[in-house]
């Protein structure tokens, strides 16, 4: 590998240093702005930027601090920020975001300001309730190692405490996965997940971010035999006066405040644009219905009439079912795109796609239905950015936008905005 030494003059979305090198970006894994690091190059493949990852620190920031995650310090592909100040870290997040919606959604942050990103809590560890670990040799249990296969079994800081205790001596089989749940009482669930049909014998990947990330290549992958290892085949979640019985493999956010965070900002981002009257919703990539359920509960100078709520998820719509069967919600199962279009014309829109973005095609059919309002969640800052500048073409303005410190210890920022026509 080629060794250098370079300066960082910048951050990246995605959690790098940006320095150069004979005029050509390097993105750095492990650096800081303001930083003098020597670096090994791990990828040279490409003409316009290199990437490389730190081998030591010559110059280090005053924002650097001793990794608050053992297994991130250990090799794991977890906490990629671990080694930052967690106000910092925040400052960074924003800083990111408001470069790829200038760059990407093409807007003017002079006329609208990027948002600061919020904590969801006062401390930057134990707050995971749910994690995907792979089982190796054996039948020790771990992460996976950052841009490796090799199983890191040092406990990561995110989860929440006991959430991983006593994990080795469960029986889980090589190459198979362990779902993780805690629920709102404390309990935890434990489900084993059979090796995918391409990785028969090997340990899966670990430490899944985003449940629907995985859901949405659900429909074009062997399906997978699940096992209750521990607990019960669902866990009870609870947000306020209502309660979900989920599938321990089914997704819920990962953080235990950001349900309750993320319905209600997107209540309180509704009622600042001064929505009223009688109001019929679309909830989309819905899930267990927590937006609906929020809108339902919470909506006072407007009435929510019905909801539509689509998703593809058979168990998430399941639990939407139960919890919302007395509620004006109509359950609709099936890819966003092939659904709406069937769908009566609604006045609020409530977007909150997986990783990847609800993309073009999606965006264009929430418009061809000219909502007078759309709250658009994006857990990935660029494809946030793309969707909105999407609706920007169409005629739609961000009226507000908020940002939350989702998964700390990790550049990922979760953004939410309020757009009207």
């Amino acid at each position: 590998m080629t060794e250098l030494e370079l300066d960082v003059t910048g951050y990246a979305n995605g959690g790098s240093g940006i320095a150069r090198h004979n005029g050509r970006v390097v993105f750095v894994a492990g650096a800081l702005p303001g930083e003098r690091v020597r670096v090994n190059v791990t990828d040279d493949s490409r003409a316009s930027y290199a990437k490389a990852s730190v081998v030591d620190v010559l110059d280090a920031s005053p924002h650097r601090v001793a990794p608050l995650c053992p297994a991130a310090a250990a090799g794991a592909g977890c906490c990629d920020l671990s080694f930052v100040d967690p106000t910092y870290a925040r400052e960074l997040g924003a800083d990111a975001l408001g470069d790829v919606l200038r760059r990407i959604g093409g807007f003017g942050i002079d006329a609208t300001e990027p948002p600061t990103v919020e904590p969801l809590g006062d401390v930057p560890t134990g707050w995971r309730v749910r994690t995907r670990l792979a089982v190796g040799a054996d039948g020790v249990v771990g992460l996976r190692g950052r841009r490796s296969s090799d199983l890191v079994t040092t406990p990561c800081a995110g989860p929440v405490a006991g959430l991983l205790d006593g994990l080795d001596g469960l029986g889980g089989a090589v190459g198979t996965e362990l779902v993780l749940a805690s629920d709102s009482d404390g309990v935890r669930h434990i489900a084993e997940l059979s090796a995918p049909a391409d990785r028969r014998g090997r340990s899966g990947r670990g430490g899944d971010r985003r449940g629907r990330a995985q859901r949405s290549r659900s429909a074009h992958s062997a399906p997978r035999s699940v096992r209750t290892v521990q607990g019960d085949t669902h866990a009870v979640q609870t947000i306020g006066e209502r309660s979900w019985t989920v599938p321990v493999t089914g997704f819920w956010q990962a953080h235990h405040n950001a349900p309750a965070a993320y319905t209600r900002a997107a209540l309180e981002l509704v009622k600042g644009i001064g929505l009223s009257g009688d109001v019929h919703v679309w909830d989309l990539y819905g899930g267990v219905g927590v937006f609906s359920a929020s809108l339902l509960d919470g909506a006072s100078d407007f009435s929510v009439r019905g909801v539509d709520l689509v998703d593809t998820d058979p168990g998430a719509l399941a639990a939407a079912e139960r919890t919302l069967a007395t509620d004006p919600v109509e359950i609709h199962r099936g890819a966003v795109a092939d659904v709406v279009s069937s769908l009566r014309a609604p006045d609020l829109v409530i977007s909150d796609p997986p990783r990847s973005g609800a993309g073009a095609d999606v965006v264009d059919a929430v418009v061809a239905a000219e909502p007078g309002v759309v709250v658009h969640v994006g857990c990935d800052a660029a494809a946030f950015a793309r969707d909105l500048g999407r609706f920007a073409t169409h005629g739609y303005s961000v009226r507000e936008w908020r940002a939350f410190d989702a998964f700390p210890m990790t550049h990922h920022v979760e953004g939410i905005a309020v757009l009207t026509r």
